[in-house]
């Protein structure tokens, strides 16, 4: 039976197309993107009758095949039906809007995971709440969720988490959470992103210094850590993990060829200016190793001072070989400490004892680590401030014990309170030094004289044991920092480069720690390597710096054309050749030891008053970014096996060495400053009124009332 529905005409017929000229395929083909032509014998429509309104139709080109009319889309191959009383529009509709080669389209895919969302802001210490809108990214949700993986050092499977998954659920209910596998794999691919952005800073840095040590994981491998110093164009210092990776063994030779495989897998191994190690004799081997890599590549002052001995590990020596006259005094308090702590009830006892004492401090007792003298030193520290308590506790005491297992005596307590004094200065010097985010080449000749000073005045002590211990302490310091040959000559230049001590401090404290007339000499022979090392650096740099003042002789006489332009031209020539000899340069070098510091330039640091002054000393401010960035500390490079220890602790030590490498490097890459390791014990106290708060009721409502505490985040 036939459909009662009449017909529909065609919208295309013959009568209703015109022949298109030379000049209308000419237009149609500039209508289209560059890489699209019109396909030759195929029958084009420029102009029909009656017009298309849909604006869908200005992506397509219309043509005539087989009689029928038909649209081809101007961005792909694809093609329609397009006689919309026939065929309708509905398909081509569809791909207007879906085709991914037209550009409307391309912009709406980058905005598909994107949705504006109301949100309430509360203002500060206010109850009342800021109405207004944002746009909600799930692709930046999952990137601030890899940063948190990686920054926090949480586990892959934390996003499988029940817990997890509910908070995102109620924050963001639109964000699909990926799995363990994925977080993975998104892991490295921000790594491999990040190390191509370093990649690329390193092109634009003068020179790096680096640091490096070694460690044996969980899983009995031993690990390299090599960290790169260097102060950027912007004059501001980096540090960053380059590598951190198995090693063969911890022989010099292998430290040596590993550091220099990573340095030439980077780009860098011509720009190697000193390397940062501690005392140990494989590291004197690496050195000679890199020493004669960098003679190859042409470093500055031929790589003589490359070896940089770490500051810090020489006063953890120095240290060591003094508290050794206190160990009884050290071991009571210790196993005092370790008394009370390894009870519940007695750390009860010992709190009611101490409010009882009115000891008025939020310290609480700590262990040390018996190898790490600064842990020691904290122990005593802190248990001194309860030293009434702990006479109040019935410490274990006994004739089986034996000398340094009795309880500590009043006497003990004496020598502990003389012994925190006498730490205390040498705490602080190693802290100072210790710094991987501010410099501290310019304080490494300061710090030691400030250390001789002390076991000088400690030496004259009346006490015969301290005075022991500073005589002991003081051959080691003899031992490394006795003889100036064995300093590295960078630590003499960075104090007379720092624009608040210049050549008279260099000259004073040598005069202290040598006498007058061997410091003079010393003095004099600092000057004398600075300028030969500023000669070195204007050899480099002179010609692309120093401006070019021949330009301002007389217009005139350069345009003549007479017999004296060619003289002219040579006198020019001979006097931008002058201007590149020591003699022009090196006043430089006067005039900065000679200029006179603002009363706002005293306020300044050395690496900011560098910064702001670079344009007055264009060859000698080359010098000081490479010297300032000089670590004088292993630290940097230590820090990170702390962070390996708890990347690799007893549930993660599956993790392949690539993927350890890949999230040590990353984070410490995406840290934008030094974040320190929450200590929840230091927070015990305070946790403890939070909870005798709620317990009482004295929230007015509990239910409602959030308690932030900050430090435990």
């Amino acid at each position: 039976m036939e459909s009662s529905q009449p017909k529909r005409s065609a919208y295309f017929s013959e009568q209703t197309s015109q022949p298109l000229s030379e000049k209308d395929m000419e237009e149609l083909q500039s209508t289209l993107p560059p890489d699209k032509k019109l396909k030759a014998g195929r029958e084009y429509i420029w102009n029909i009758k009656s017009k298309r309104k849909a604006e869908y139709w200005k992506y397509y080109l219309e043509y005539v095949e087989n009689g029928k009319l038909r649209a081809e889309c101007k961005f792909c191959p694809k093609t329609f039906a397009a006689d919309v009383n026939l065929n309708g529009s509905k398909n081509v509709k569809n791909h207007a809007e879906s085709c991914l080669g037209n550009p409307i389209n391309i912009e709406k895919e980058k905005g598909k995971e994107k949705q504006t969302k109301l949100y309430f802001d509360q203002e500060h210490e206010s109850s009342e709440l800021k109405c207004g809108s944002r746009i909600i990214n799930l692709n930046d949700v999952r990137e601030a969720l890899i940063h948190m993986i990686i920054v926090d050092e949480l586990p892959f499977k934390h996003v499988e988490k029940p817990g997890f998954r509910h908070f995102v659920q109620v924050a963001c209910p639109q964000f699909h959470i990926p799995s363990r596998v994925t977080i993975a794999r998104d892991c490295l691919k921000l790594y491999y992103s990040e190390k191509e952005k370093l990649r690329e800073m390193f092109k634009t840095c003068q020179r790096i210094s680096v640091t490096t040590d070694t460690w044996t994981s969980i899983q009995r491998i031993n690990y390299m850590c090599l960290t790169a110093h260097f102060i950027d164009n912007d004059w501001k210092l980096n540090k960053k993990i380059i590598i951190f990776c198995p090693i063969s063994s911890h022989k010099g030779e292998a430290i040596g060829k590993a550091v220099e495989a990573c340095l030439e897998y980077w780009g860098i191994d011509d720009k190697l200016f000193t390397v940062t190690v501690d005392n140990a004799s494989s590291n004197d081997v690496a050195c000679a190793h890199l020493s004669r890599m960098v003679r190859r590549t042409r470093c500055i002052n031929d790589g003589k001072n490359l070896h940089v001995r770490c500051i810090a590990h020489i006063i953890n020596l120095i240290v060591w070989d003094g508290i050794r006259e206190h160990g009884v005094c050290i071991d009571r308090v210790r196993n005092a400490v370790k008394y009370v702590k390894n009870s519940p009830a007695r750390i009860l006892r010992f709190k009611d004892l101490v409010q009882k004492a009115n000891i008025d401090s939020k310290s609480s007792l700590s262990f040390d680590v018996p190898t790490r003298w600064n842990s020691t030193y904290i122990m005593l520290e802190t248990a001194l401030k309860f030293r009434r308590v702990f006479s109040g506790l019935s410490l274990p005491d006994g004739e089986d014990l034996n000398d340094n297992e009795r309880p500590p005596e009043p006497e003990d307590w004496e020598k502990v309170e003389r012994l925190v004094l006498f730490l205390e200065g040498f705490y602080l010097l190693n802290k100072q030094i210790s710094g991987s985010h501010y410099v501290t080449a310019n304080k490494g000749l300061g710090e030691i004289a400030s250390m001789y000073d002390m076991l000088n005045n400690w030496e004259q002590s009346e006490d015969l044991n301290f005075q022991a211990m500073a005589i002991a302490m003081k051959k080691k310091f003899d031992k490394y920092w006795g003889d100036v040959d064995k300093m590295n000559k960078f630590i003499y230049v960075a104090l007379l480069l720092d624009p608040h001590s210049k050549m008279v401090i260099v000259e004073l404290t040598l005069t202290d720690m040598h006498g007058p007339e061997k410091g003079t000499k010393l003095a004099n022979d600092v000057k004398e390597f600075a300028y030969s090392l500023f000669e070195e650096y204007r050899k480099m740099y002179a010609t692309s710096n120093i401006p070019d003042c021949g330009d301002n002789m007389s217009m005139d006489i350069d345009n003549s054309k007479g017999v004296g332009s060619d003289y002219v031209r040579k006198l020019k020539e001979r006097a931008k050749r002058l201007k590149a000899t020591s003699g022009y340069a090196i006043s430089e070098l006067d005039r900065y030891l000679n200029d006179q510091l603002g009363p706002e330039e005293e306020e300044q640091d050395a690496l900011t008053w560098w910064g702001k002054n670079s344009q007055r000393y264009v060859i000698l401010n080359r010098m000081e970014r490479d010297i300032l960035a000089i670590p004088l500390s292993t630290v940097a490079s230590e820090s990170a096996f702390s962070t390996g220890g708890r990347t690799l602790d007893p549930f993660r030590s599956s993790l392949t060495p690539k993927m350890v490498q890949a999230l040590l490097c990353t984070q410490d890459w995406l840290r934008a400053k030094e974040v320190p390791i929450i200590d929840v014990e230091e927070n015990l106290k305070e946790l403890e009124e939070i909870e005798k708060e709620v317990q009482r009721g004295e929230s007015n409502d509990v239910d409602d009332e959030v308690v932030f505490v900050d430090s435990l985040v």
